[in-house]
């Protein structure tokens, strides 16, 4: 198999990193399984790049359409190699503000939603002895804000499962590496990629201030990031975390400092409630 010879399956297939990474893969020469939850937004791909891709409706909730979305993608291709898990969206809400609804659909779609995608496709990795499962994560998988503190959860539970997943699955020579962006500039901020919660005129201040802080941000261009990616994959030995852009890694380093201090400080009295080893 040649690096410009793979076969890719990627959810979210339709806009931010997933439409920039299925165009960047179908330009190099591979080929390319393409999902999204309406067929319409992606349909321009097919008359772009012929027989190189296969366009398939998708909603990751619904785990009997992932399994028939999976088994028809391999039965097309006949491999997959690379499956990409990129569907997802924010939160907006305060912890208070928040619904249980709300929250259980976003964890259907960030969580459970993966998680399907993975089952789906390990038997057929497994038989063919390889295989890279990607996830796109974020650079809140490590640290948290507050107002999308739902969507950080989100992130920091979908790193775990990938975490325990690369470990369970390196005996079948199947590889797993978790992508965590920062703040780029992509359509993640669109009305499909934002769900909002009914406010409190308690938080209004303080989200207000939130968002004007976001606006400061130093956004990545998504555009940059394909020949990142196709490096990674290409690697003999890819990394089970990868970062995205140049302000991550100083901003987790400083919050897990700040962790370690604290855990350091208490620890006195942490070990005492050791008690008596048993």
């Amino acid at each position: 198999m040649t690096q410009q010879n793979r076969v890719w399956f990627i959810t979210g297939a339709s806009r931010g990193f997933g439409r920039v990474w299925t165009e960047a893969a179908l330009e190099r020469g591979d080929k390319v399984v393409a999902t999204a939850r309406k067929l319409e937004s992606i349909s321009v791909l097919n008359e772009k790049y012929g027989d190189n891709v296969l366009t398939l409706e998708l909603d990751v909730t619904n785990p009997n359409q992932v399994k028939e979305v999976v088994k028809k993608a391999h039965q097309h291709f006949g491999k997959l190699d690379i499956v990409l898990n990129n569907a997802g969206y924010s939160l907006v809400g305060t912890i208070e503000e928040a619904n249980p609804e709300e929250i259980r659909a976003l964890y259907e779609t960030n969580i459970l939603g993966p998680v399907s995608v993975v089952q789906a496709a390990l038997p057929i990795l497994r038989e063919q002895g390889y295989g890279h499962i990607l996830g796109t994560s974020s650079n809140l998988g490590h640290v948290t804000l507050p107002v999308i503190g739902y969507y950080s959860s989100s992130k920091w539970a979908f790193e775990a499962i990938y975490e325990s997943l690369a470990l369970e699955v390196k005996q079948f020579g199947i590889k797993v590496t978790i992508i965590e962006p920062g703040a780029y500039a992509t359509e993640f901020g669109s009305q499909e990629s934002l769900k909002f919660s009914e406010g409190m005129d308690v938080y209004n201040d303080f989200k207000a201030e939130f968002f004007q802080g976001l606006q400061k941000l130093e956004r990545g261009n998504p555009e940059a990031t394909p020949q990142a990616l196709f490096k990674m994959v290409d690697s003999e030995n890819p990394p089970l975390r990868f970062n995205l852009g140049s302000n991550n890694l100083e901003w987790t380093k400083s919050v897990y400092a700040e962790r370690i201090a604290l855990w350091e400080e208490w620890d006195e009295v942490s070990k005492s409630a050791q008690g008596e080893s048993k």
